[in-house]
Parts: structure tokens; sequence; C-alpha cells
């Protein structure tokens, strides 16, 4: 059966909008409605000082999507956003109780928001999660994350990837990975495997072309559901490919997901190293510890003369990473090995393991456990022990 959003409209008039006062379609409330490979995505309005109480209406819009013959999934955020559709009919505001209201002791502290009243969450089976981020694109930053996973998988750790990136998977393509996930009771998604690593990523949900037009609800919704509608474990850590820059979607994965620790990447050149500044400073402001900077094209050696070329400068992020107190990772040469070996799905920690490029990624793999090791020793000496005598 083809799933239509005329279907989809049809199903989502059953559900009643807040207060029962009609239904959720006819009240406006429903945006644009996108559909790909049976997975469904769209965003519910409501008013941002009730967004908490009505989850159950967005778990219902979820569960009556999920029943249509041909659906395989479904992403629904709760938003306060207007964002089409038809959605400019207003709220209707909330009826005074029948009964006396209950005592403030009872509802949750004004000034807490949701992330903080609900905490981290930690994710079954997964030891440690740590983020590969940068606080720009095109510095060569998922490259980077497999082959640190693949350096973390060589030296005898389970691990997995989480391809954060909705916008631009790469993860499908970097490990020759086709196909769709198989589904485990038709509610939690198997991750796709390869080189030893348990991959989950958009690029296998949509096709290669498909256009992600979301926004930020939409794109929080589908990352909450590939971390912990996954059947990840068991790993000894989960290497996430944050998307590039420092906006509302890394800034939110940041505070909600139970990060160990966050590895920067950065080209050497100035330009680069103030938007690795940005990503610095955001995980410094969520209390997620740095584990490190990698400088990625840190030099080229020509191939035929064997001439080595600054192209973007050098040693750029080692001095930042020194100013700042920060632990240096390593330097990655531009390499046409590294980005040959990218492209055919192949790379270079697998397809050219003696390779010197190789073991630098080990190398840095390697430095990356061992911080992760001192950070999580840390946090465990700060806590406090309680002794009943």
């Amino acid at each position: 059966m083809t799933v239509t959003k005329e279907i989809v409209v049809e199903r989502l008039k059953t559900v009643n909008g807040p207060d029962f006062s009609g239904n959720i379609v006819d009240l406006g409330l429903v945006s644009d409605i996108f559909i790909a490979d049976g997975k469904v995505f769209f965003s519910i309005t409501v008013p941002a000082a009730r967004a908490q109480e009505m989850e159950p209406l967005r778990a219902a819009a979820e569960r009556v999507v999920k029943a249509i013959p041909g659906v395989t999934g479904a992403v629904v955020a709760l938003t306060a956003e207007k964002k089409g559709g038809g959605m400019e009919a207003p709220v209707p505001p909330k009826p005074a109780a029948p009964r006396a209201a209950p005592a403030p002791a009872s509802r949750p502290a004004p000034h807490a928001p949701a992330s903080q009243s609900q905490g981290k969450r930690g994710v079954p089976g997964i030891d440690s999660i740590i983020a590969v981020a940068s606080g720009k694109g095109g510095v060569g930053k998922s490259t980077t994350a497999v082959n640190i996973a693949l350096g973390l998988a060589a030296n005898g750790l389970k691990v997995g990837v989480l391809d954060a990136d909705i916008y631009g998977p790469s993860m499908p393509k970097l490990l020759g990975i086709h196909g769709r996930p198989e589904t485990v009771d038709g509610k939690i998604l198997k991750p796709m495997q390869n080189y030893g690593l348990k991959v989950m990523s958009m690029g296998f949900l949509v096709d290669e072309e498909t256009p992600m037009i979301w926004r930020g609800p939409m794109v929080m919704s589908a990352l909450t559901q590939m971390l912990r509608e996954v059947e990840w474990g068991p790993l000894d850590v989960l290497v996430v490919d944050m998307p590039p820059g420092t906006g509302d979607a890394q800034l939110t994965m940041a505070q909600q997901v139970p990060l160990a620790g966050a590895v920067i990447v950065s080209t050497p050149q100035d330009l680069a190293l103030i938007d690795a500044r940005k990503g610095l400073n955001m995980f410094k402001k969520v209390d997620v510890p740095l584990l490190g900077i990698v400088e990625n094209m840190s030099y080229f050696i020509a191939p035929d003369t064997g001439t080595r070329y600054d192209i973007f400068g050098h040693g750029g992020a080692r001095k930042e990473a020194e100013r700042l107190g920060v632990t240096f990772l390593g330097e990655v040469p531009l390499e046409m090995g590294i980005r040959e070996s990218s492209d055919a799905g192949t790379p270079v920690t697998v397809s050219r393991p003696d390779s010197a490029q190789a073991q630098t990624y080990r190398a840095i793999a390697t430095k990356v456990w061992e911080r992760l090791q001192e950070e999580q020793g840390a946090a465990a000496a700060a806590t406090p022990t309680i002794v009943f005598e």
C-alpha cells in the first residue's frame, strides 16, 4: 500500500486537539507532512508553556500514523513555532478547571527547563559516547570520525557510529554500506554494520538525493530516535559524527545526550580555528569534557617529489590547543589516498592498515581513549563517597 499525505491527514483527524476541543488537523496544528520510504515526518504546534503536558498528544499522533498499512516509522515533534500547512487557526485557551487546582508542590518548578528536569539519560548497552565536532563544514570531520572509530575498534573495543548530520549524512558512503536497516518487533532499529562497526545514519532511511528540509524540532526528533530506538549494545564507545557548526541542533545534542567527551577537528588556518574555538566554547558551556583537537589537512607531501607543502599553514591547531590547555591529539596530512579510500567506502584505516596515515589515525584513537579514561577517572574521584557507620 502506498502511503500518501491524504491518508495520513485522515488518520490524524482522529486525534483530539488540546483539551478535546477538536482534532489536530482541523485546528491547524499539523505542519506539512513529509514521507520518505514509508517513514512519515511532521510536527504539531502547541503552546510553549504547555509543551510538557502535550506529550500524550504527540504520542497519540505517532501511534495512529504508525498503524497505517505501509508506514515503517514516524517522527513526530512538538513545536511552538508555526510551520505552514494551514496552521493559522489559534490554539484554544485552556478552560478553567471545574475543581480546585492542585497544590503548587505537585507541579514542576517553573524555572527548570524540560531538558534539565529530565537529565541526560544514558543509552542502554553503551558505556561511553563521544562527539567528533567542528566549528564549520569542509574540514574533514566525518572522515576523521570514521577513522577514529575504526582505530578504536582496531584496539579491541566494541564501537558504534551515529551519523548525526541529518542534512548531509556521509557514513553510508564512507563505510560502503547500502540498504535499509531491519527492525526488532517493528519498533527498534537494528544498526547497519561494516568493518566491525555498528552504524546508524539518516542516509539509510531516505534516498541519497532526497533533500532534508526540516527545522530544528523535527531534526532533534530524528536524532533522538536514531540514538535511543536502535539496538546498539553492547558497545564500549559510540562515536557521534556531529553536524558542522554550533547551531541549535548541535547545542541541543550536547545538552541532552550524555556525552563523555568531545573531539574538535580543525584545519591549520586562522579562519578554521576561529570556528573551532566556537565549538570548544560550546562544549565547555554545557560541561562536556574536551578530549582534544585534531589538525586535519595539516600538510601535503607531493607524491612525485616528496616535497612538503603547508597549503593551509601548519601547526595552528597545535598552538591553539596549547593556548587553551587542551590535549593536541595529532595531525593528519592532506593525502590523496585518504580521499580516494573514503570515496570508495574503504577507509584508509582498514584498506591500508600498515600505511603511515592509518597509523596516524590509530595513534589519535589511542589518545582519545586514554583521555576518555582520564576524564572518567577524574569524574569518579570527584564524586563524594558516603560512608554509613
